[in-house]
């Protein structure tokens, strides 16, 4: 099987960019208008600090909130070998490998490009899976390495939290300063929808990007019966984690192979990842096309 460049991926990459800089820019525009004291020039201020913070420091943001540590060769030298072996083949940088502790069986990658990327898994994961699993888990974290869509998904991440952060305290902001209450009003309804579209744009890229990676993996190791066993393992397993557990990496979801979600399902149109049953049914297709029928 040969890498093959998933043109729905980057076409779907280029789209999200495209579409949230105009929903960034018209937020923007409308939140100045809202407080022409600030400045307009204030808020592209901010949002220039902000984004310089996320685009250079996003990898140690996601670390810290997962609590991932990086580990060398001499503590994990089997998992060094693994993601070795798969950069080999993927004509990729060697990333920094962590570890997070956790029960929860996951994996995640971060980064802003291939040369600044993080591939971290939980302990719980490595006592999970086989070998050939976890390198099947290892070689769709590095997929998305690959892909280049992590960068895609941090900046989404960020306008969907600059929103969320209006939302939550435009309403309070609005009781207490009364010659602004209407303005404040104002930029929390604009804020719920920013953060709606920046949402469901995040999301509906996370999805598709899920399948370019199961993709990936099966290319790196010429074996998707592995990618599907990893995957009916780490669901699995995820039924009998406290939700409390769950909690605690939740922030982290879109990044995860499998999402650590606490509650009841998502609607579709918010939830980070395709349905397990699908996401099977393509690598048993992949698999089809690999023995010629």
């Amino acid at each position: 099987m040969k890498w093959k460049r998933d043109f729905g991926l980057t076409m779907r990459i280029i789209l999200t960019w495209a579409l949230l800089l105009l929903v960034y820019l018209v937020f923007l525009t409308i939140l100045g208008q809202l407080f022409p004291g600030f400045g307009l020039w204030g808020l592209i201020g901010i949002a220039f600090i902000f984004g310089f913070v996320q685009y250079f420091f996003s990898d140690r943001m996601v670390l810290a909130s997962t609590r991932s540590r990086i580990v060398s060769e001499d503590e994990y030298p089997e998992l060094h070998v693994m993601v070795e072996k798969l950069c080999a083949k993927a004509d990729l940088p060697k990333p920094r490998i962590a570890v997070m502790v956790s029960p929860v069986p996951n994996a995640f990658a971060t980064g802003r490009n291939p040369k600044n990327a993080v591939v971290s898994v939980t302990d719980s994961i490595m006592r999970t899976l086989n070998r050939d699993e976890l390198e099947a888990v290892l070689a769709h974290e590095l997929s998305h390495v690959k892909n280049r869509d992590i960068l895609t998904m941090t900046v989404a991440g960020f306008v969907a939290m600059i929103a969320s952060l209006i939302m939550q305290n435009a309403l309070f902001a609005s009781i207490f300063d009364r010659r602004e209450s209407g303005a404040w009003m104002a930029a929390w309804v604009v804020a719920i929808v920013v953060w709606v579209i920046s949402t469901i744009l995040m999301m509906t890229l996370s999805r598709y990007r899920e399948f370019a990676a199961d993709r990936g993996s099966v290319w790196m190791t010429d074996n998707p019966k592995a990618m599907i066993s990893a995957l009916n393992k780490i669901s699995g397993r995820m039924d009998q984690i406290p939700a409390k557990k769950k909690q605690e990496i939740e922030g982290a979801n879109a990044f995860f192979i499998i999402p650590a979600i606490s509650g009841k399902s998502l609607m579709d149109l918010f939830a980070t990842h395709p349905p397990l049953e699908k996401r099977i049914a393509a690598l048993e297709d992949l698999e089809r096309e690999m023995k010629g029928y």
